[in-house]
């Protein structure tokens, strides 16, 4: 197959091109690298199969590229530390960029879109767990609206091409990944929390620490993508890929800095403006359309996602 990927030297984005690079497929990577790095890419980087293009999705010349078998959409930053200093690149590429990229799937007559859209989406919940029928609770011109709003309109736009030019598009709604290749200085809990313990600094919970989180590991989060890009039948679908285990965060710092034999204390600091106070995936509908659900359990995931960040 031919498969591009948009925000491949990102975290998710990386290890979705290594997969298919694995069997041996013809990958095209796409990055601006404004939030990726090349060095998520380095290991492969001399793979015959792999093109890599440094560009993003508002500028792009499309013209010399052809027909995909599968299009992921990964291009967006999605990291909470940049929210509101990458608001506008954050908006144009959920805008722009991607009807640019949807007019050049239609052009070209491309086989099957699929976009990563974000739990973000349901915004603070007051359904706990989210299933893809709710409609959210979404402060629209808040500090984190930038991400939230652009990826509602990002879905708004795709069931628009779905109903106009009959593409078939997908939509994940992808909860909180961790793993390897993680930035450092995304400003997610799981990444801060690791880097505090193993650095003896204190392990900062905002609010206090009751709120939840669902996470779920990298490899798990890839093979749900893999399955929804290379499923039948799934036009114009939206689902939750996600792990449904449901954890205060005060436990997962504690989880932590046992695991790291940290010296750490936990702190506790100000909650952030709609910051959400539940995140749980519905995944139903993975199970059932996809016959996807995480396998690998969150103390496993941080064992290896703590070695990672050892070494690095």
């Amino acid at each position: 197959m031919k498969v591009l990927i948009t925000g491949g030297a990102g975290f998710i984005g990386s290890h979705l091109v290594k997969h298919y690079l694995k069997n041996n497929h013809f990958v095209t990577v796409l990055d601006d690298y404004v939030t990726g790095s090349k060095k998520n890419l380095k290991e492969v980087s001399s793979d015959n199969n792999l093109n890599i293009i440094e560009a993003n999705l508002i500028d792009f010349d499309f013209s010399n590229l052809t027909q995909f078998d599968i299009v992921y959409d990964l291009a967006s930053p999605a990291s909470p530390a940049v929210f509101e200093k990458l608001s506008f690149e954050i908006f144009k590429v959920n805008s722009i960029g991607l009807i640019n990229l949807l007019d050049f799937f239609v052009k070209s007559r491309s086989k099957t879109f699929v976009f990563s859209s974000t739990s973000e989406v349901y915004g603070d919940p007051k359904v706990d767990p989210q299933p893809e029928t709710y409609y959210g609770n979404v402060h629209t011109t808040g500090p984190r609206s930038s991400y939230d709003e652009g990826k509602r309109f990002a879905e708004a736009v795709i069931a628009a091409y779905v109903r106009k030019y009959s593409i078939d598009a997908r939509t994940a709604r992808i909860f909180n990944t961790y793993g390897p290749f993680m930035n450092k200085e995304d400003g997610r809990f799981i990444s801060n929390f690791i880097n505090q313990a193993l650095n003896n600094k204190p392990i900062t919970v905002f609010g206090d620490g009751t709120q939840t989180r669902s996470s779920c590991y990298v490899t798990d989060m890839v093979s749900g993508l893999v399955n929804l890009g290379e499923t039948d039948n799934l036009k114009g679908e939206i689902i939750n890929l996600g792990n449904p285990d449901e954890r205060k965060v005060i436990d997962v710092a504690q989880l932590i800095k046992k695991m790291t034999s940290s010296d750490s204390e936990i702190v506790f600091k100000p909650i952030g403006e709609d910051d959400p106070k539940q995140r749980c995936p519905d995944i139903a509908k993975a199970k059932k359309l996809l016959v996807w659900e995480p396998i690998i359990k969150l103390e496993d995931g941080l064992k290896y996602t703590i070695s990672y960040f050892r070494n690095i």
